[in-house]
């Protein structure tokens, strides 16, 4: 099953019926842009138990097309990383 953002919000203010949907809404919003902000400015972001996104940086290479076997420049580019947090993984483990 995938839960997307609209459900997490929903899931939220039903767990909390004491706040507006809208609030709610505004909360989760801000969570995500402060994660995204602090990722682009290259800073890394830990919750503790659930894990710690950074970014990670790939060199520029030399690759391949698949179809034609031509060898293609790839730039250098930035990429998210995850890292769970050792609760994250003892539940998804059963422990």
């Amino acid at each position: 099953m995938t839960m997307i953002r609209s459900e997490l919000i929903q899931k939220i203010a039903d767990d909390n019926p004491h706040l507006y949907q809208r609030d709610v809404e505004r909360i989760v919003n801000t969570i995500f842009e402060e994660i995204i902000d602090a990722m682009a400015r290259g800073d890394r972001v830990e919750l503790r138990g659930f894990g710690a996104f950074s970014v990670k940086k790939r060199e520029a290479r030399t690759g391949r097309n698949p179809r034609t076997g031509e060898a293609v420049d790839v730039e250098e580019k930035h990429v998210p990383f995850f890292k769970t947090g050792k609760l994250l993984r003892d539940r998804l483990n059963g422990k």
